[in-house]
């Protein structure tokens, strides 16, 4: 497994024979016993370049992660003091991660040197196993699954827009009045145009947007409200800071808009090692409470 993974990270047998300390033939004899063990093909060769399989891939993954399970157990045994050591693989959201996540991970990072990350900064749905992730950030209404959820803060919603915006068009008074703007709508969710909430009676509202500009970047639609295109529906952890400084304006802050929630998420099935959980309670603390972009 070691000299399967070194091959697929180092691109080729004879940078793993380096890297591992093998002679090349010893590398390429050792895969070749592997194949022939599993009875499947794992890496597709050619003159210029090694190729996954889809069975390499998967297996792949599983071996990095049981990999990772052997250097903790021996981690265990071996280190006196109890310092957490061994890799992480983590899945965060792209702008949520880099805003907010980032900072408390490097702090993290500090506290526990012997720990090495591969962060995947993605907004992609991924498969948690079939990837080889130990855990995952990820920001939703959690449908049943087989996945264990940790709930780690809320996602609130607001509508707001520039000063310049409402200036020229007017400051809307009720959800339908959006109807009658400009609006900035994130087009990853199934209809950019439709936004629910509950207005100042609790009672749930639906009202169809005009939607001027759909984007699949949050940061994108940030800087386009604050230059004043429309109104915009995001997430408070977006919008924090230009409400902050002025730059855009909280709109129909009597209506209720959705409310999501992080969550760190990983399989029943995968063993979570103890820097895994180390880092789940880590983030859970630092996040617990208000958060600080509602603040």
């Amino acid at each position: 497994m070691q000299v399967f993974v070194a091959v697929v990270e180092a691109g080729s047998i004879s940078a793993a024979a380096e890297r591992l300390g093998l002679a090349k033939s010893a590398v390429s004899r050792r895969l070749s016993e592997l194949e022939a063990h599993l009875g499947v093909s794992l890496i597709q060769r050619t003159t210029r370049r090694l190729n996954l399989t889809d069975s390499g891939r998967a297996y792949y993954a599983r071996c990095v992660a049981i990999l990772a399970d052997v250097e903790e157990a021996e981690a265990a045994v071996s280190s006196a003091h109890g310092a957490l050591r061994g890799q992480l693989k983590v899945a965060l959201p792209l702008s949520f991660g880099l805003l907010h996540l980032a900072p408390l991970i490097q702090d993290f990072m500090r506290q526990h040197p012997e720990v090495r990350f591969e962060l995947d900064f993605n907004d992609r749905q991924i498969d948690l196993m079939q990837e080889g992730f130990d855990l995952a950030i990820r920001i939703a209404t959690l449908a049943d699954s087989s996945l264990i959820a940790r709930r780690l803060a809320p996602i609130r919603h607001i509508v707001c827009a520039s000063p310049a915006y409402l200036a020229a068009h007017g400051t809307p008074q009720a959800a339908l009045d959006l109807a009658q703007h400009a609006c900035l709508a994130y087009s990853n969710v199934r209809d950019p145009g439709l936004w629910n909430c509950r207005g100042p009676d609790g009672a749930p509202l639906q009202v169809r947007v005009p939607v001027r500009l759909a984007a699949s970047s949050g940061e994108f639609l940030l800087r386009a409200a604050i230059a004043g295109e429309g109104v915009v529906l995001l997430p408070t952890f977006y919008v924090c800071n230009a409400l902050r400084s002025g730059q855009l304006q909280q709109v129909l802050a009597d209506h209720a808009w959705p409310e999501l929630a992080a969550y760190a998420v990983y399989p029943p099935t995968r063993h979570l090692s103890s820097r895994a959980r180390a880092l789940i309670d880590f983030l859970a603390g630092q996040l617990a409470g208000e958060p600080a972009w509602d603040r």
